[in-house]
């Protein structure tokens, strides 16, 4: 029997799409791909095989695929690398035998203003001339992308960006995971399709601030910086140049309607609603200890 691999399943979107695959197969066919094995204890209560699986070591890759019939690779972190990192993959997986290789890349990757299309789309072409059977999950924006930093918003009592009044059809990680679980399982495949999978409801971040105000019982302001002055403000906090650079230009892309989608191709895979992104943030609120407003 051929198994599932999830790449960098030590991540939260690679341990959250281990745990979409068990809601669908037995542990016995999924196998999780991870570079450091001392760090993958909470993989291995869930009862899966672990392998290595390091991206700039093709020799774990190739024996990390064994027995594997589908492949889920997940993006990798290391931004300026990825793209090497990618082919890695893609190159060991032509000396398997794979029914199907999704890919994990970004929403409108092929004509995306943000810089980190630029590496998803020098995948995507790697992918399209490899010969293997593939399909190309282009995600959205993580709700927790923004839900992540509520407690810095909170402590300084506003939310910042430059996004300006551009919309964000974002969902959170479980979604994006389930939707992998769901291409990768599914008994028909069609080779070579790009899914843009995003959630069912946008929003501006001038509404994302006056949810947190209404739920939080807190007046939060949204301050447009401009994409320099986002970036400086950014760097201020204490965050690397590099990750603020990536979080400047992602948010004035947004501004240009990159973070925007309406075709509810997530919602159709998942067959229900995509998590409302207030929901997130309630959550989130009560996960810093918060009792919501609402």
């Amino acid at each position: 029997m051929s198994k599932f691999l999830v790449t960098a399943a030590n991540g939260q979107l690679g341990l959250s799409a281990v745990k979409a695959l068990l809601r669908r197969v037995s542990a016995d066919q999924v196998v999780a791909g991870v570079r450091r094995l001392e760090s993958a204890q909470a993989l291995k209560e869930l009862g899966v095989e672990v392998r290595h699986l390091d991206y700039s070591q093709p020799e774990t890759i190739r024996a990390a695929l064994k027995d594997v019939g589908r492949l889920l690779l997940i993006s990798s972190s290391e931004v300026g690398q990825r793209a090497a990192q990618h082919a890695n993959v893609i190159e060991a997986a032509k000396g398997a035998t794979l029914e199907r290789v999704l890919y994990t890349s970004l929403l409108h990757a092929d004509s995306s203003p943000l810089a980190l299309a630029v590496e998803h789309r020098e995948t995507e072409a790697t992918l399209a001339t490899s010969g293997l059977p593939y399909a190309v999950l282009r995600n959205g924006w993580y709700t927790e992308n923004l839900t992540g930093s509520l407690a810095s918003i909170l402590e300084h009592s506003a939310l910042i960006g430059a996004s300006g009044e551009g919309k964000i059809s974002s969902a959170t990680r479980h979604d994006f995971a389930e939707a992998a679980a769901v291409v990768l399982t599914n008994t028909s495949f069609e080779n070579g399709r790009l899914y843009e999978l995003a959630g069912d409801d946008s929003f501006t971040k001038s509404e994302l601030a006056a949810e947190i105000s209404l739920q939080s019982g807190r007046p939060i302001p949204y301050h447009d910086l401009g994409q320099a002055g986002y970036r400086a403000a950014l760097v201020e906090a204490g965050l690397p140049e590099v990750f603020a650079e990536i979080l400047s230009d992602s948010d004035t892309g947004a501004s240009k309607g990159a973070l925007y989608e309406d075709s509810g191709t997530l919602k159709e895979l998942l067959g229900r609603p995509t998590t409302p992104w207030k929901e997130t943030v309630n959550l989130s609120l009560r996960e810093l200890g918060l009792n919501s407003a609402v």
